[in-house]
């Protein structure tokens, strides 16, 4: 697997300090809150579980998996939910938890939909951010790393459900990807 890695972008130790960080900005803009905590999976869980733990505060965990890629490297435009919420977001501040946002498709429609079900407020939080290629303009409220057009892997994401459980986040050849 990291033989298929060109580059790395950002280290294990890199990652861990700016999820602290988020964390720790998170913990202060929700003090006496109890924040729902919605991840999109499946990229976002190891994201999701070292955010949680960086978070001074009460929290609950609930998922959605939602989908524009299929195991096509670029987004399909179409969003699929897979797998919806399993709690009520009435009256509730929803802190949506992304791996990446891409074209922010994904995102444009999940956080009108979670309003409409009478959530009090819904955030996003993205370990990673690709401006250069939103199609949709998404508000960002907490955002890890913004980064060029590059294909990523690792730190749970993945390229055909692979690399997801590299330590750290790198930029994957090319060839891997264009054959």
């Amino acid at each position: 697997m990291h033989n298929d890695v060109k580059t790395i972008m950002f280290t294990e130790a890199q990652i861990k300090q700016r999820v602290q960080e988020l964390g720790a900005q998170i913990s202060r803009d929700y003090a006496g809150k109890n924040i729902l905590l919605c991840g999109i999976l499946k990229g976002a869980v190891m994201f999701y579980t070292d955010l949680a733990r960086s978070i001074d505060g009460p929290v609950e965990f609930d998922f959605m998996v939602c989908s524009s890629y299929g195991s096509s490297t670029t987004s399909s435009g179409f969003v699929k939910i897979r797998k919806d919420l399993d709690s009520d977001v009435q009256g509730r501040d929803i802190l949506i938890i992304e791996d990446i946002i891409d074209t922010g498709v994904t995102l444009s429609k999940l956080k009108p939909l979670l309003l409409e079900r009478g959530a009090n407020s819904v955030k996003i939080a993205t370990l990673l951010s690709k401006p250069s290629r939103r199609k949709v303009d998404v508000p960002v409220d907490y955002n890890g790393f913004e980064i060029p057009d590059a294909f990523v892997v690792g730190y749970g994401l993945d390229y055909n459900s692979r690399y997801r459980n590299l330590p750290y986040i790198g930029v994957l050849k090319e060839e891997v990807y264009n054959h």
